[in-house]
């Protein structure tokens, strides 16, 4: 069973047009799904789980369009939180956000601080390269970090400024909706995580889907380029 488990919630928007509901319709139920999924995550024992669900581009959309899904989205985490199961982290670039989504998504978070429940890492604004130079302008925002870098910078010194710094890397990535690429998500935790792409989008996704992938993770011989 992998510890931690990631999935790229694709296919919110072709759900709401195939059901005839606007964005922000599909993206809330897009919300309903993620507490069901996490409960059968939970009950797996799965202690790290993170869900992308909106990317750093995502936000160049027209702001009539960006607005209601990010109200959606927000409002899923604050209600994940307000349950108390689960340790809520954002992972992003998320002073890219307008000032009060950044601000209710932080009151999520130190909400569940001392919830000794899973961790859940929710990717708002997130960009794969974003978080590389995130990381690289955290380490040398001090001057303890600068002589570090100097000195020499390494894997574990530059992995301990990434958005996930102290969790294990994702052994088993999920993407939904039958895209079979990773879009940029966490390029250097996924360097040898396993990927497990499924046809349905993410409202759609039911416990038999993250079966699937469990048991195909569970067939894998993880060789780590050995």
């Amino acid at each position: 069973m992998p510890r931690h488990v990631a999935v790229i919630l694709d296919g919110n928007r072709r759900w709401a047009r195939a059901h005839r509901r606007d964005l922000a319709g599909g993206y809330g139920r897009g919300g309903e799904k993620v507490r069901e999924v996490l409960g059968w995550c939970e009950r797996a024992g799965i202690g790290f789980v993170t869900l992308w669900a909106l990317s750093l581009d995502n936000l160049r959309r027209p702001e009539e369009e960006v607005t209601p899904i990010l109200d959606a989205v927000v409002s899923t985490v604050e209600e994940l939180a307000a349950e108390r199961r689960w340790r809520i982290r954002p992972v992003g670039h998320t002073r890219a956000l307008p000032a009060h989504f950044a601000a209710r998504l932080r009151a999520a978070a130190e909400a569940t601080t001392g919830v000794p429940g899973p961790t859940v890492n929710i990717a708002v604004a997130y960009g794969g390269r974003q978080e590389l130079l995130d990381a690289v302008n955290d380490l040398l925002a001090t001057e303890e970090g600068r002589a570090q870098a100097q000195a020499g910078l390494t894997e574990e010194l530059l992995g301990r400024h990434l958005y996930t710094r102290g969790q294990p890397d994702p052994e088993l990535i999920i993407r939904t909706s039958g895209e079979q690429r990773l879009s940029g998500f966490m390029p250097w935790q996924s360097a040898y995580s396993e990927l497990y792409f499924c046809d349905v989008p993410w409202p759609d996704f039911e416990e038999a889907d993250l079966h699937r992938a469990l048991e195909a993770f569970a067939s894998r011989s993880r060789r780590f380029g050995r």
